[in-house]
């Protein structure tokens, strides 16, 4: 299944829903300034929405775990942590990969 099906399919369902109603300047023309392509708007509509791509759910996800990693003590809890860690970025650069396949770049 193509990323645009899927992305289409994760904004009927917010749609449906009723995730993009009241959103903060809907009737209004997008701002286009903040990023250089159409996939940006998207991807800031969905995340206002709720519906981010697995890419990005996976980024905070690291992010977040990187934070937990910092705060742990003791060598078999910092173990466990950095597997965890691990474990998410091996995901991550799974979907990454995936999309620059995907689109060729």
């Amino acid at each position: 299944m193509k990323f645009s099906d899927l992305a289409e399919r994760q904004i009927l369902k917010a749609q449906a829903e009723g995730q993009f109603d009241n959103l903060k300047g809907a009737g209004k023309p997008l701002d286009m300034s903040g990023g250089n392509s159409a996939d940006a708007v998207g991807f800031r509509i969905m995340a206002e929405a709720g519906a981010l791509p697995r890419e990005i759910e996976l980024q905070k996800a690291v992010a977040e775990q990187k934070r937990v990693l910092s705060e742990t003590i003791g060598d078999e809890a910092r173990k466990a942590e950095m597997k965890k860690l691990a474990d998410l970025q091996l995901r991550l650069d799974i979907e990454r990969e995936s999309r620059k396949r995907f689109y060729g770049s």
